[in-house]
């Protein structure tokens, strides 16, 4: 066994259990958002309650990507070694502080307010640490293993998701349920759902003593030495364009299919048992903690897999597979285990026969999981330079993570419990959620397919360390992208009368009543596309292009959705899907056609 793979286990044994007691923080609350809703928000609706605890477990993931630009900034300037200590500082004691937090039927709304705070400065802590980990790692170890390596970064999100459920349904094994709920003569009364929070004060000692003893990266240390450092490391990778292409690409050729596949197979999985088919939580916990047990080890088994035949391929493959599958898995669920729609269903209700078939098909979600996720450390780490490592990835990972990940539950269940599903589907409405996911993978897999090349043969000092200085690149031209959503937004708001169908995909733009929601599809639909289109074309051209693309779409919709809406129901829900959809091809196709010019056009 050589050197550098001797080095290499030291290393991920030492981030890996700092890394897995920052994902235990963070995600206890995730594993008790249902439980929370009656705690820390107001009574009276217990489905607002719900969302509104699921909006403060997505709060977390809100902040991750400035968390990702803070921190990989830092550890981009100074190193990657002290930016693990102040993120796992963070991380440790806001959790820790929700297990003295009073709720809300003590302090009232300001129970609400602290515990969001909290969330956010985990969100924020989190935001530097994955990327800080996976950077560590993958500079330390051999090329030819990065992907086996880094697949141990990988396991600790799950394991501290399963660390989490695992404490939490031990404490309420010994509490028992109304003392874990509000406390009792035992342990001076503190109710139980506290004991796994304050837990982090001891976590976060041994985590602290791990980091410290750490040595800094030896490809940064190099830099350093050489006096190559960037000089800012938030310019250079998101003026030049070169560097942003990438970053866009990682985003949504790889992370954002990524973190949706990853949290529909562990936590909308969980909610889905819980809140939808009303599994008691024990049976719950158990399904999903044996599926996540048994599927682990192929984190590994991708990793490794992805340094013979490439990580890309493995990634998409787990898009694919989730957007084909996940209907008929959550459909067989619900026939499974609640077949009858009966208000609750307790560990007697189910058979062997039945539990053995419910982990079955939650751990086919987590063979996706890890296809996707097993992968993604070594690939981000191999897209980027050296220099700008730490700052470039971490924010494509947690916007991908962070955001379209992060928010699937709260976007899932809204979706599912809107008046539209429920009008479009009936009794299918709980399916809808996983509409967001499938399409949302859908698109990394077209990204990744059309314009992402395979990383998994570059080799990282020379990519970065020794590739000597950056070469100076023109700025993007962000003003072309505003005018774009100017444009958009007066286009969108302006062509509601004139076609209804505009407003028919279940938003209605001229009936919102605030400008900032309106400005997210605007952004989505004219934003992003000048963005891709900025980077090869002039400020006319890209604009041209996607309000060309968009008035042919709006052209052959006006044609063709009147026919879907007279239909209604899920025929008119679907319709709306295919014109987005078509024009989503068009902005490809156009893209393509531009990207075949035999000269890139000039600012």
């Amino acid at each position: 066994m050589g050197a550098g793979d001797e080095r290499g286990k030291g290393v991920i044994l030492a981030s890996s259990l700092g890394t897995l007691f920052e994902w235990y923080d963070f995600y206890l609350y995730g594993s008790l958002a249902v439980f929370f809703g009656g705690r820390f928000f107001p009574p009276g609706n217990e489905t607002a309650q719900l969302l509104a605890s699921l909006a403060t477990f997505g709060a977390g993931f809100g902040v991750r990507p400035l968390g990702a630009l803070v921190f990989g900034h830092i550890g981009d300037l100074i190193g990657r070694k002290y930016t693990f200590l102040v993120t796992m500082a963070t991380m440790g004691l806001s959790t820790a502080l929700v297990g003295f937090l009073p709720t809300y039927d003590r302090i009232g709304i300001a129970a609400t307010i602290i515990l969001v705070v909290l969330r956010l400065l985990q969100g924020l802590a989190l935001g530097g640490e994955y990327g800080g980990a996976a950077t560590y790692v993958a500079e330390h170890v051999p090329d030819a293993r990065r992907g086996y390596y880094t697949a141990f970064i990988q396991t600790t999100a799950t394991l501290g998701f399963f660390l989490s459920m695992g404490v939490i349904g031990t404490t309420r094994f010994v509490f028992g349920e109304e003392a874990f709920k509000v406390g009792g003569k035992a342990l001076f009364g503190i109710a139980g759902w506290r004991v796994p929070f304050l837990l982090s004060f001891l976590l976060l000692a041994v985590s602290l003593y791990i980091r410290v003893a750490m040595k800094e990266s030896p490809l940064f240390s190099k830099l350093k030495s050489e006096k190559k450092l960037s000089k800012n490391p938030l310019k250079e990778s998101f003026t030049q364009k070169t560097n942003l292409r990438y970053v866009l690409l990682a985003l949504f050729g790889a992370t954002a299919g990524q973190g949706v596949v990853w949290y529909t197979g562990q936590f909308y999985a969980l909610t889905f048992l819980q809140s939808q088919l009303k599994l008691d939580w024990l049976p719950a916990y158990a399904i999903v903690s044996v599926a996540l047990l048994l599927g682990t080890p192929l984190f590994l088994f991708f990793g490794h897999l992805s340094d013979r035949i490439g990580r890309k391929k493995i990634i998409l493959a787990g898009c694919l597979l989730g957007a084909l599958t996940y209907l008929p898995i959550y459909m067989a669920m619900k026939a499974i285990g609640n077949p009858e729609g009966v208000a609750k269903v307790a560990w007697a209700d189910l058979s062997a026969g039945r539990l053995a078939a419910m982990i079955g098909l939650v751990f086919v979600q987590i063979v996706y999981v890890t296809m996707v996720y097993g992968p993604i450390a070594a690939f981000l780490v191999e897209l980027f330079p050296t220099r700008i490592r730490y700052t470039s990835m971490s924010l494509p990972y947690h916007l991908g993570n962070g955001w379209f990940g992060g928010f699937l539950p709260l976007i899932a269940t809204a979706l599912t419990t809107s008046p539209a599903a429920k009008a479009a589907f009936g009794s299918g409405a709980m399916y809808a959620g996983l509409l967001y996911p499938i399409a949302v993978a859908l698109v990394t897999l077209v990204v990744g397919a059309l314009f992402i090349r395979e990383t998994k043969d570059h080799v990282i000092e020379a990519h970065g360390a020794g590739a000597g200085e950056v070469a100076e690149e023109a700025p993007f031209d962000w003003t072309a992208v505003l005018l774009a959503i100017a444009l958009g937004y007066g286009v969108l708001v302006s062509a509601r009368p004139l076609f209804p169908f505009v407003g028919g995909f279940g938003v209605s733009v001229t009936s919102i009543g605030s400008a900032l929601f309106t400005l997210i599809p605007t952004f989505v639909a004219f934003g992003l596309p000048t963005i891709f289109f900025r980077l090869e074309l002039d400020r006319v051209a890209a604009i041209v292009r996607v309000f060309g693309a968009f008035a042919v779409s709006l052209g052959v919709a006006s044609i063709v959705h009147p026919m879907f809406a007279r239909a209604g129901g899920a025929t008119r829900f679907f319709g709306g899907a295919m014109i987005l959809a078509f024009y989503a091809a068009v902005l490809v196709f156009a893209h393509l056609l531009t990207r075949e010019r035999p000269e890139r056009a000039t600012p």
